[in-house]
């Protein structure tokens, strides 16, 4: 298949065996198939077409699919490509792409391509993620130190915890989608990652010493883009303490994540850029990721004996409820190509995910019931 291509409808749907609830499965084809990381919104055209990643014909290309008949158009044609990382702009009339060792610009209507920046010799590419004002891609570059290191990071983050304590040389990078310039805005001698641009505010940035969460000096980092302030956002309340996968609320100031401390218990919880309005919800199983869609309700991907996305709603009266099974995952997390990370999608009422319960990862969409008392509490 070439750049352009349309292919009919995959989709099709089933009634969950746990829930009864329907899922619709999105693609189907027999090579994994993704959505966009859970911190990066795949969804454009007013929410008629999504993102997605695919190793058809033994390359990973970018895909959307229209939710309007299912039809699929590829996006990209690359050859001999293993992995692809993408983000949106804001206005959803390009995508940025990470492929190899350069960041490229694609217009979404047209598919004409752009060079937007080319990695020097002896450095990796992190994820990408564009500011608030369509102005700038944000991106991380870290030393390549897989020549000393026996790094895979992408399948089981074999050799995660030697790559931290090598201390790369990593350097945040703002990309003028105009100009083209490249302006180094924070370098560090440490394994930086997890670059997240604020949705509201364009000065406004995350990202993350990387690393065994427990033992990184601390995990979510603070950047102010104007002046090059950093600063770190929520301290650890315990020795040991994990926080980590953050990704901003759409207010574009407060800041998701999930967590394990020393005794066990899970969390979840928010807080805002300056270290303000703290709000944490224990939780009883092992996750993967959680996402919200601001203060209202919650996901998560269960990593339990029965692996399933599990939700949580805010009660009238302030507080969570418990949380509930939404849907059986399946999902082994083997690779980041089959990690579930579910999102919530338009105004919460759907969450989008992926799933090689098949045995190839493919993409899925459920539609949250408005009422969810009817649905099974998750068993401790």
């Amino acid at each position: 298949m070439t750049k352009g291509t349309v292919t009919p409808a995959e989709w099709k749907m089933y009634h969950d065996r746990i829930t009864g609830l329907p899922v619709r499965q999105l693609t189907d084809y027999m090579a994994h198939s993704h959505h966009l990381y859970f911190t990066e919104n795949g969804w454009y055209d007013k929410w008629r077409r999504l993102l997605f990643v695919s190793d058809r014909g033994n390359s990973a290309n970018l895909f959307s699919i229209d939710m309007d008949n299912g039809e699929i158009t590829q996006l990209t044609d690359y050859k001999n490509n293993d992995q692809l990382e993408a983000c949106l702009h804001p206005e959803g009339t390009y995508a940025y792409l990470r492929r190899g060792e350069a960041v490229i610009s694609l217009d979404l209507n047209s598919l004409q391509e752009r060079l937007l920046y080319e990695c020097p010799a002896g450095y990796n590419i992190g994820n990408l993620s564009c500011t608030a004002d369509g102005l700038s891609v944000l991106t991380c570059i870290q030393e390549d130190l897989s020549g000393r290191l026996d790094l895979d990071l992408g399948n089981g983050y074999v050799g995660h915890r030697e790559l931290m304590e090598a201390a790369p040389s990593s350097i945040i990078l703002s990309i003028n989608l105009a100009s083209g310039q490249t302006k180094a805005v924070y370098p560090s001698d440490c394994f930086i990652t997890h670059v997240n641009a604020s949705p509201t505010r364009p000065w406004l940035m995350t990202f993350c010493h990387e690393g065994p969460w427990h033992l990184v000096d601390h995990r979510i980092w603070g950047l102010n883009l104007e002046t090059g302030k950093v600063w770190r956002i929520r301290e650890r309340l315990a020795p040991g303490e994990k926080v980590g996968h953050e990704f901003f609320f759409p207010d574009g100031e407060r800041i998701g994540y999930h967590g394990f401390r020393p005794d066990g218990t899970n969390f979840f919880g928010a807080i805002h850029y300056d270290n303000s309005d703290l709000e944490e919800t224990e939780f009883h199983f092992d996750t993967w990721h959680a996402h919200a869609d601001g203060l209202s309700q919650a996901v998560a991907d269960g990593k339990g004996k029965v692996k399933t996305l599990n939700l949580w709603r805010r009660t009238a009266e302030g507080h969570f409820d418990v949380p509930r099974v939404l849907c059986e995952l399946r999902c082994s997390f083997h690779s980041q190509k089959v990690h579930a990370h579910p999102r919530f999608t338009g105004q919460g009422e759907r969450i989008v995910f992926t799933s090689d319960r098949t045995g190839y990862a493919n993409v899925y969409l459920i539609d949250l019931p408005q009422d969810t008392s009817t649905l099974p509490v998750l068993e401790s």
